[in-house]
Order: structure tokens, then C-alpha cells, then sequence
């Protein structure tokens, strides 16, 4: 065996591993790039998703703002994310769970714009009871927690004997929980006690959003 023919036997395992080695590295570099492209896919997706929902998100929200555009205007209730807030003021004397008269007119006037748009969209509505950080002292009342689970009942009844369908509302009790204002003085503490109503999907669960 002369010279060149050894040299060609040493120098081909050599080659053979390198083949193998840069096939490797090729392989490497595919499963690399295809998982580079599947996070960016991904990520793509969930864009999309996020723009989709908040381009649903504002569109309910100039439907409701249009349907509920009147007594927005008169500055009789707000409008804050999708929930409908009406103080309690309006509603109720403090510790109160009676109806006032004002109360009633204002709750007759949202029937009509609140069913049209529950109707179109297939939602119901959900009303909450709030109340500032003050326990309840003598009355009926045990607590807050009743205190508000009362209001939002009287005003879900209202409703109803107003023209709502049974079908589309329903009542949620927060007592001084989730307040809008840190209870710091009377003024504040008059934020918190309220009364809201949010539209919410028309499922089994609906009254789960309670939570």
C-alpha cells in the first residue's frame, strides 16, 4: 500500500465525522429555526387576539354609551368600563332599602335603551349592591353584606315591575368591598354606597361574574 492510499484510509473517518458533525448542526439549526417561527406565530396569534378583544371591548362600549346616551348626558348615571353606576343617593335614604321616587323614575327610564341592548347582544343584566365601610348599626340589617344584597334586590324588582323581563336580570351583594373611593369622609363614603349594573354574557354561569 503506498503513501496516498493510507493517508486516504486515516483522512476518511475523519471526514465521516465532520459529515456527521455538521448534519447535526444542521439538524440543530432547523428544529432551532422552526421553534423560533412557532413562538413568533404564536405570539402573532395572540396579538391578534388581544387587538380583536379590545376592538370588541370598544365597540360594546359606544353601543352602551349610545343606547344609555340620554340620562349619561343629564349626568343621572355613570358609565365606567362597562358598568352603569347610579349613586345611592338617588336611590335610597343611608341605611335605607326603599325605593325613593326619583329612584324609580330614573330606573323606568333605562328599561327600554337597557333591553334593546341586552336583547341584540344576547346578555343579561347583572345589578350590585355597595355600601361604604360603616357597619350597620340597629335597623334590619345585620350587615353590610345584607344591606346590599337588599338594595340590589329592590332595585332588580323595580326592574322588573318596570317592563324587564325576569329572564334578563339578576342581583349581586359586595357590601363595603370593591369601594370606588378610599372611605376616608363623607363624601367619599357617599361615592361608595351605589348601586351598579353591568351587562354580562347570557350563559348558565352568568352568575358567576358575581365573583
Amino acid at each position: 500500500m503506498d503513501d496516498n492510499d493510507l493517508a486516504l484510509e486515516q483522512s476518511a473517518p475523519v471526514w465521516a465525522v465532520f459529515g456527521d458533525l455538521m448534519s447535526s448542526l444542521l439538524g440543530a439549526f432547523v428544529l432551532l429555526l422552526v421553534g423560533v417561527v412557532a413562538v413568533q406565530m404564536e405570539l402573532t396569534s395572540n396579538l391578534q387576539d388581544e387587538v380583536k378583544k379590545r376592538q370588541l371591548e370598544e365597540q360594546r362600549r359606544m353601543s352602551l354609551e349610545k343606547a344609555l346616551a340620554i340620562p349619561l348626558a343629564s349626568g343621572r348615571i355613570t358609565l365606567n368600563n362597562g358598568r352603569i353606576g347610579i349613586s345611592g343617593q338617588v336611590l335610597f335614604a343611608l341605611n335605607s332599602d326603599t325605593l325613593q321616587p326619583e329612584g324609580r323614575q330614573l330606573l323606568k327610564s333605562l328599561i327600554v335603551p337597557l333591553q334593546a341592548y341586552l336583547t341584540a347582544r344576547n346578555e343579561m343584566l347583572m345589578v350590585s349592591g355597595f355600601t361604604d365601610d360603616k357597619p350597620v348599626r340597629g335597623g334590619p340589617f345585620a350587615d353590610n353584606w345584607e344591606l346590599s344584597a337588599q338594595r340590589a334586590l329592590t332595585v332588580t324588582r323595580a326592574l322588573i315591575e318596570e317592563g324587564m323581563p325576569s329572564s334578563m336580570v339578576f342581583a349581586a351583594a359586595f357590601g363595603s368591598e370593591q369601594p370606588v373611593m378610599p372611605n376616608t369622609d363623607d363624601a367619599t363614603r357617599a361615592q361608595n354606597r351605589r348601586v351598579e349594573m353591568a351587562p354580562v354574557p347570557k350563559t348558565s354561569n352568568a352568575k358567576n361574574a358575581a365573583s
